[in-house]
């Protein structure tokens, strides 16, 4: 069977990479009094305590319902702890936020997880962790994180290069195979702990089955658990296995009486300290490990082989090689399908381990709000104030999925609009996972009953930009192309639920009924003046020209799901015809606030601003150039007759508003001026107003930087944004990398850095107002140069630029890899890809979340070569 042909077996993705890289820390983790989640559960007393939702673990894998989960520890016989999972700083101990600092790279995956590969460097000296904690905290704003290899930990190459690998024989059959190369010239020992334990379920009150690990074997753990297949886990080179229980230890955490006289941390317990009292003499547990005792020499490597499966084989690794050859044999080939028209080796290297970072940040994701809110039966009811802090208005919401995660460590929670862009990527290797995951959140158990879609866990009622329906038709086309016919029934269910979504959008965040929309931060963090999640003190509005664009957005998006609907059922015509229209308004509204014909198309400086509205009714522009006067590009469609032929009541209705409401057709409509082809444009922008914004855009002492499109514009950097507000000064400098500013934790950088989503947008936009201007549309690119191109061309162009970010330059570096010289020369890192979750606005270094394949896993799709200029 090919990866291919397993795609249509959905049993073949029981077993995946669905674990967490970090559980602490965590919303749904959180039953404090005062909501500081970040402090609750932390790493210091991770390897001690029980989790309520989920597990963690490096490189683990479990089942879809997260019953049994394989991870693996290693300890260098230095570290204060085994590593059992990756550490990091949380929000309050960065200088710049949240930040894992350990070096692991996702290298390769197939969408049924049929074959697997992930690379981690273990250092052999003990690990920084004191050093790491002190020296950021001790670091300002301005100044750069202090990363792991600032250290000097891996100055004498004294580290482990450990690959983890994963085959599949069949569905529940998986071999895992360990590959440690010793880095260093010298001797050093290592010892492994792969391990197996049951996901806590029995000491909440719901059910008291308790499953059961257990073995009389140094090799060989049997599985014994009422919903589960697997029966056995084997180990080739074990020397004895070791039994605890997954149980909290309350002695050490909250010095009162365990539950459990084996705890979590008693495997822990005996490596590090020779604690024979705190691992289970009988063999029997919810937790065990194997324990393998090795020394490295200098440059040596290593193949250490374990077995999970439903099966009892006489000789379990009998044909170990032969699977595993096969299975990474059908990956090349199923790869080697898609990159067939991409050229460059290089290109491949970086797309391949695009899609293998989005494959592994797939994770179990489990949150039900009202138990949460409530507390467990068997557990002290939690504390009445958390009854308020967050969430408790999506007592509905009960999340238990695989769901694609930003990062799973910083952010191993979805997050709404993160996801739709991830989905693009996925559409390319497994269209039908992109459709579940976007049909996921309009299920009942996921949209608010009022029609919003939940944002991520810290706050479940934030707006994030409404772009669900763009993917859902995008995830759609794709779908169509690669299998040869659409799939009408996730469209129009999809359809059905994003109209309850836009009604939310109309009732609740236009809040003067005009049709201009106040969304608030939408994602975009501290792109603002100041925090627009918040109430300004004298009761000003702030009308926002993105979430006023999004929704233009979301009308045209919506209209065409409804016209390629109504290709097949009449019916939708007027569901068509009733975005078409609503569309109309929101552009009529951009343009003409209110009775002083306020626009926020600013005629003076030919850009679209944020402004503040009084209570008078005067209006005063932001006057500060960011991504969000870009926004209004996205809000284009493009319409040929053809297609009207087919739809004659949307025909006849559209040429009744275009004919009786002059006013809003000639605004945006440019209806009776064809393009190429008899093609009708439906936009925000005329061509004027498009030419005026790409003068910004692409001008590179502005917008364009040499690896994509900035947040903000590069004049900020000499000549900060000022701006006094009621008495507070509030001042915007271009910052290209680490953030200055607080706002939304000190990660959140929207101030000059490039970010995938928003040129992936624009990139789109300009591709389709191609499709309908032709090439004689042409613009001056880059602004000031003298020269012009098309705007299929610029497309390409800035397509070129993001790409530029991963792929080597002249002299075999990438941009991504920053100024370290290590990761831009040494064979052992320079072609082993981070995916960061924004990148240094001049030099395209890496910035923020190291491992958010998830929306800058779009490199994926701009790799990939176009299916045609319509797709």
């Amino acid at each position: 069977m090919t990866e291919k042909e397993r795609l249509s077996e959905i049993s073949w993705k029981k077993w995946g990479p669905y674990v967490s890289n970090r559980e602490w820390g965590l919303v749904r983790e959180d039953y404090s009094a005062n909501g500081d989640a970040w402090n609750y559960t932390n790493h210091d007393t991770a390897e001690a305590k029980t989790y309520r939702w989920g597990e963690e673990g490096i490189c683990g894998i479990c089942d879809d319902l997260q019953k049994l989960v394989f991870s693996i520890g290693f300890w260098n016989k230095k570290d204060k702890m085994v590593k059992e999972r990756f550490f990091g700083l949380t929000n309050g101990q960065g200088n710049h936020g949240e930040d894992v600092k350990e070096y692991f790279y996702y290298l390769d995956s197939t969408p049924t997880h049929s074959y697997m590969k992930m690379l981690y460097k273990y250092p052999q000296n003990a690990f920084p962790y004191e050093d790491l904690l002190k020296t950021n905290a001790e670091r300002s704003k301005e100044e750069p994180e202090y990363e792991l290899i600032d250290t000097g930990i891996f100055d004498q190459n004294e580290y482990f290069d450990i690959f983890i690998e994963y085959a599949k024989e069949s569905e529940q059959d998986i071999l895992v195979k360990l590959t440690i190369i010793n880095k260093s010239e010298k001797e050093a020992p290592i010892i492994i702990l792969p391990s197996l334990w049951f996901r806590n379920t029995w000491k909440w009150g719901y059910d008291d089955e308790k499953p059961q690990l257990e073995s009389e074997e140094a090799d060989r753990i049997a599985v014994h658990h009422q919903d589960l297949d697997i029966k056995n886990v084997y180990a080739k080179q074990s020397l004895k296995t070791l039994f605890c229980n997954n149980e909290t230890n309350n002695e050490r955490l909250y010095q009162s009486a365990n539950e459990s006289k084996y705890s979590k941390d008693g495997i822990n317990d005996f490596v590090i300290n020779g604690n024979s009292q705190a691992v289970n003499p009988k063999g029997t547990g919810t937790k065990a490990s194997f324990f393998i005792d090795e020394t490295l020499k200098g440059g040596e490597s290593k193949i250490f082989e374990f077995r999970i499966t439903d099966k009892e084989p006489e000789k379990p690794f009998d044909a170990f090689d032969e699977i595993f050859d096969l299975r990474k044999k059908e990956a090349d080939e199923f790869y080697a399908k898609i990159q067939e028209d991409i050229p460059s080796e290089d290109e491949k290297l970086v797309q391949r381990q695009a899609f293998a970072g989005m494959l592994w940040n797939k994770m179990f994701y489990h949150y039900n709000v009202e138990k949460w809110l409530k507390g467990d039966p068997a557990e002290i009811p939690p504390p009445k104030s958390r009854e308020k802090i967050r969430n408790f208005e999506w007592k509905h919401l009960n999340n238990e999925h695989i769901i694609s995660m930003p990062d799973k460590w910083e952010y191993p929670w979805y997050a709404t609009w993160d996801l739709a862009f991830h989905t693009i990527s996925f559409s390319l290797i497994d269209p039908d996972f992109a459709k579940h995951q976007l049909k996921l959140f309009l299920f009942e158990w996921y949209m608010h009953p009022n029609g919003q879609l939940p944002a991520y866990e810290w706050d479940l009622s934030d707006v994030n930009p409404p772009v669900h329906a763009w993917a859902v038709f995008r995830v759609f086309k794709i779908d169509e192309y690669i299998k040869g016919k659409p799939d009408l029934e996730f469209l129009e269910s999809s359809f059905q639920k994003l109209l309850m979504n836009f009604t939310w959008w109309v009732n609740k965040k236009d809040s003067n009924g005009n049709n201009i929309f106040e969304g608030g931060f939408l994602g975009l963090d501290n792109i603002g003046v100041f925090d627009r999640n918040t109430t300004l003190p004298n009761g000003e509005q702030l009308e926002q020209s993105d979430g006023t664009s999004w929704m233009a957005m979301f009308a045209l998006n919506m209209m065409r799901i409804a016209l390629e609907l109504a290709l097949y059922n009449n019916v939708y015509e007027e569901m068509a015809m009733k975005f078409f229209e609503h569309f109309l308004s929101i552009a009529n509204s951009l343009d003409n606030m209110g009775d002083e014909e306020f626009s926020l198309w600013d005629q003076e400086d030919e850009f679209f601003y944020d402004a503040i509205a009084s209570s008078d009714g005067t209006h005063m522009y932001l006057k500060m150039r960011t991504v969000v006067g870009l926004i209004p590009m996205f809000a284009v469609e493009v319409i040929d007759d053809e297609m009207i032929e087919k739809l004659p009541n949307f025909k006849k209705r559209m040429k009744w508003v275009l004919e009786n409401k002059p006013e809003l057709a000639s605004l945006v409509s440019r209806w009776e001026e064809k393009g190429q082809d008899s093609k009708h444009l439906l936009s925000l922008l005329r061509g004027h107003r498009l030419k005026r914004l790409l003068k910004r855009m692409l001008n590179p002492a502005e917008f364009l930087s040499d690896y994509g499109v900035r947040a903000l514009s590069k004049e900020y950097e000499q000549t900060p944004y000022t701006l006094n507000l009621n008495g507070t000064d509030y001042c915007v400098k271009y910052t290209p990398a680490e953030s200055d500013s607080g706002l939304f934790g000190g990660n959140s950088n929207w101030r000059g850095p490039i970010w995938f989503p928003i040129n992936f947008l624009i990139i789109e936009s300009l591709q389709r107002f191609f499709f309908y201007y032709s090439p004689d549309f042409m613009v001056e690119y880059p602004t000031g140069s003298g020269n012009y191109s098309n705007l299929d061309e610029i497309a390409d162009s800035l397509s070129k630029r993001l790409s530029k970010i991963f792929l080597k330059d002249e002299n075999g570096k990438r941009p991504v890899n920053g100024q370290y010289e290590r990761f831009q020369t040494d064979p052992d890192f320079k072609d082993y890809i981070l995916f960061y979750e924004y990148f240094h606005g001049d030099s395209g270094r890496g910035v923020g979340a190291s491992h958010q394949t998830g929306w800058t896993g779009l490199i994926a799709k701009i790799l990939q070569p176009r299916f045609s200029k319509k797709c």
